[in-house]
């Protein structure tokens, strides 16, 4: 009996020599990326999220925006016509989850930032066929009406600074002043005004 079949014929072991094969070709494959620049290091010009930008990231977060808007550009022609630059991990070393998203009910909105004006995603987000009649979108209206919640800000950017952000303590201690007169929608549109801004979309 050669080993090919010592090794098909006892189930224990050929468990075994399969795991160990998965474990060492995830390594190999996973294990450099860590050591990566472009795949650990911000791209120039990258930001960690303002404090309103944080607010309105969870709102995002909370509204299920993610269920029907990705936010990863693949680096194909149609996309990158359609939506600009491709996306780099570079963009995504703040981002705590990501939210690349797996389904386009909506467009991709990793280059929305600065596509349109505030007011242009106040109207969409109130009622979106008063912008885009064909959109199947709910519309949003009372986060116009909802005060911003400041009640964690500061932790949650002290949370995020132990992981990497760099937050300074003064912007900490301002993030609530940020949020003071502001509502969910002004969160919101803060957020995606910044969104892929870092490297600029194509037009």
């Amino acid at each position: 009996m050669s080993g090919h079949e010592k090794v098909e014929k006892n189930l224990g072991l050929l468990l075994i020599l399969l795991v160990l094969v998965i474990s060492v070709g995830g390594l190999v494959q996973i294990v450099p990326l860590f050591f990566q620049k472009s795949t650990t290091e911000a791209v120039s010009g990258l930001k960690p999220y303002s404090a309103l930008e944080l607010a309105g990231r969870d709102i995002y977060v909370r509204e299920n925006c993610n269920v029907c808007h990705s936010q990863m550009i693949r680096p194909f022609r149609a996309e990158t016509e359609r939506y600009g630059h491709y996306s780099v991990a570079g963009e995504f070393v703040y981002d705590r989850p990501f939210l690349w998203g797996s389904k386009r009910t909506g467009p991709d909105l990793h280059r929305v930032g600065g596509r349109y004006s505030d007011d242009w995603h106040r109207v969409h987000m109130i009622n979106p066929r008063d912008v885009v009649p064909e959109s199947i979108m709910p519309g949003y209206p009372w986060l116009e009406d909802t005060p911003a919640d400041a009640t964690h800000i500061k932790k949650k950017m002290s949370v995020l600074r132990t992981l990497g952000h760099p937050y300074t303590e003064a912007e900490i201690e301002e993030a609530p002043k940020a949020l003071e007169n502001k509502t969910e929608m002004d969160a919101l549109i803060a957020y995606l005004q910044g969104l892929g801004t870092s490297i600029k979309a194509r037009r």
